[in-house]
């Protein structure tokens, strides 16, 4: 089962190299994806290996503090969709920087703008392969640390060969079947607690009441208040996310995509507590974590159990099925990642700052191809390093970063005048090193030499990459900032007014 999911990916992937003409086939997908379509890429980027594994492996080992992911997650979408979708799909091309160095001095913010998708592409990719790596040790019984590298390999062939056209349709297929096996897997564990959620939730607190009291992940209000700020921000700011957005013809599709997008992600999402109370009920929370210690293992666990326990046909079966379906998963979010770090660096570096805006569409593929090889070497090895940690968590890390990086410099782009060249440059690598570094300070990597008394640093970083942006952009001000060319991105951004 395995080996057929790769097989039918690796034949989407031929038959979409043969597709690829040129760049915007290979960024942008030709701008041919429906709103319906591009609904469904965007929730399988979301449904991704935190989604589905990390937040089942919380719950199960925290309680009902994990599901704190599933819904600012969901509730983010609603950020993009009033503030960002539009707007980005009539301003830009390929990348955010076709954004906000519109009006600024292109080169040093293209440049700028080209590192921070890489880092921050690079820390989300990171918690996938690590998923990746139990989910074949799981069905296999090989090294975690093999199956990340063959994790990188594929996904490093589907982005050099496939680019954007191979991205969405395996992310349209994995969603639909990610989907079918979660309500499948929610009915049978339901079906072990007479199909009532109810029943569910009171057996998990005669189990322990603590799983049903805030406080089981996150004991400090700050630090859940800290975390859900970086999930709701974080994703208006993502790379791969944005870039979601330039494979539709206009703009009005761009709206309509997420609203598919959140249909599609709030069914799922309102499994994850039954998904992860049923494995600590079911299977145990000690054979999940003698499996995984990240517990990024409970919902394949649940799925051999309930399919029949292990050893019988039906349960192997299922957990398979699963854990196949998880693994394409993985493979279809890390190729959205690397497509957007190729482009970040062939299109917004190379083309636009090395070459002086001189496109050689040969030359661009080129260099995106070799690109996405080397982000896949890089993101095997931050993978073999961090593989014993949750997801979910790696995951709530990228989009703080994401949001404290990226955000400020997205929004007074599109909506403040006085933005200078020097303000985004100082937020977006500022933005970068502030949250970067109280990551590296806060007790999840110091411990008890902590100097950030938080894990998640959304509540301060967020804020702080807003006003370093700001006071830039003030101190500078008698830089040249065309207010013509503002009123133009005003204006387009709304309206679509010569938008590609």
């Amino acid at each position: 089962m395995f080996i057929g999911l790769i097989a039918l990916t690796l034949g989407i992937t031929y038959w979409s190299a043969n597709r690829v003409k040129n760049a915007t086939d290979f960024y942008a997908a030709g701008r041919s994806i429906s709103g319906l379509q591009n609904g469904l890429a965007i929730a399988g980027e979301y449904m991704s290996a935190a989604a589905f594994l990390g937040i089942s492996g919380l719950i199960a080992f925290k309680g009902i503090d994990g599901f704190l992911y599933s819904v600012s997650w969901y509730v983010a979408f609603v950020v993009v969709l009033f503030v960002i979708a539009e707007a980005v799909r009539n301003t830009g091309r390929y990348t955010f920087a076709d954004i906000i160095s519109y009006r600024l001095r292109e080169k040093p913010v293209r440049s700028a703008a080209a590192l921070n998708t890489l880092i921050i592409s690079l820390l989300y990719m990171i918690p996938q392969m690590i998923a990746a790596g139990v989910l074949i040790r799981l069905l296999f019984g090989i090294p975690a640390s093999v199956a990340i590298i063959i994790t990188g390999v594929l996904m490093t062939i589907y982005v050099m060969f496939g680019g954007m056209i191979a991205t969405t349709w395996i992310q349209i297929i994995k969603a639909v079947l990610l989907l079918v096996g979660a309500y499948a897997l929610a009915m049978l564990t339901l079906s072990h607690f007479n199909f009532n959620p109810n029943t569910l939730f009171q057996s998990m607190s005669q189990f322990d009441p603590k799983y049903l009291e805030p406080g089981g992940l996150i004991q400090n209000p700050l630090d859940r208040l800290s975390l859900g700020i970086g999930l709701l921000f974080g994703t208006a700011a993502l790379p791969h996310i944005l870039m979601r957005f330039y494979t539709v013809s206009t703009a009005n599709k761009a709206r309509s995509s997420v609203l598919w997008g959140m249909t599609f992600i709030g069914l799922f999402q309102i499994l994850t507590p039954i998904l992860g109370f049923g494995a600590a009920l079911l299977v145990g929370v000690n054979v999940i974590a003698n499996a995984d210690k990240g517990g990024n293992l409970a919902a394949p666990l649940l799925a051999q159990f309930v399919g029949g326990g292990a050893g019988s046909i039906g349960g192997e079966f299922f957990m398979a099925f699963l854990s196949a379906i998880a693994f394409v998963t993985v493979i279809a979010v890390v190729s959205g990642l690397a497509l957007a770090a190729s482009s970040a660096f062939a299109y917004d570096f190379w083309i636009k700052v090395v070459r002086g805006g001189r496109e050689n569409h040969k030359e661009q593929l080129f260099i995106s191809k070799a690109t996405a090889l080397g982000v896949g070497a890089i993101s095997i090895i931050l993978a073999l390093l961090l593989q014993n940690v949750n997801v979910a968590y790696l995951t709530g890390l990228a989009f703080a970063i994401a949001a404290t990086a990226n955000l400020p410099v997205l929004v007074f782009s599109l909506f403040w005048k006085r933005l200078t060249t020097t303000g985004a440059i100082v937020g977006m690598i500022g933005g970068l090193i502030v949250a970067i570094a109280l990551v590296l300070m806060g007790p999840q990597f110091a411990g008890e030499d902590a100097l950030f008394p938080l894990s998640n640093p959304g509540l301060v970083s967020i804020p702080v990459g807003f006003l370093i942006t700001f006071v830039a952009s003030v101190l500078t001000e008698k830089e040249h900032n065309s207010e013509s060319k503002y009123r133009e991105i005003a204006v387009r951004s709304q309206s679509g007014i010569g938008a590609e």
